[in-house]
């Protein structure tokens, strides 16, 4: 998994503080990351729907639909890709002891196992919402922690509309 997908989730988590647009520049400064790089992985979550660019003045990202609605495979499948996490290379395959393609009619048993513990770890990422990171986000450094993000996102003047 890329560095890319803490940031994601870390963006995700930090826009259920606020329903102003947050500025991507404001966003890199939060988590002290290039800007550039930040971009891209708001592109891959806009590409994927989850979030949306607002343009003009007060512009910036916004998450597209409820933070329950939005899991953490979401979030990975948008900056990753929904590709297999292990592919094989039918390493049995090579080598003074190979085996003949023709006998590999089957996944070998590291490939299935492989299989078994990415389908568990997806179902896993699919049971944790961007909401349940907010509410962990909360319980770890108190109700007003998000609160104080969103305030000091927001344009001056306003303050964030979502509670936590």
């Amino acid at each position: 998994m890329s560095g890319g997908v803490e940031w994601a989730l870390h963006c995700c988590v930090v826009l259920t503080s606020t329903e102003e647009p947050a500025p991507a520049a404001r966003l890199a400064e939060l988590h002290d990351v290039s800007p550039s790089y930040l971009a891209k992985q708001l592109q891959a979550l806009s590409r994927a729907g989850l979030v949306q660019s607002v343009q003009g003045k007060s512009g910036g990202y916004t998450l597209t639909r409820s933070p329950s609605l939005i899991t953490v495979l979401d979030v990975v499948e948008a900056v990753d890709g929904a590709g297999p996490a292990f592919v094989c290379t039918e390493i049995r395959q090579r080598g003074p002891m190979a085996t003949p393609p023709e006998a590999c009619t089957t996944p070998c048993a590291i490939n299935r196992a492989m299989g078994r513990a990415e389908a568990a770890w997806r179902e896993a990422l699919r049971s944790i919402t961007v909401a349940d990171l907010a509410q962990d986000v909360t319980a770890d450094y108190g109700p007003g922690a998000l609160g104080r993000i969103g305030t000091w996102l927001a344009p001056a003047g306003t303050q964030p509309t979502t509670s936590e």
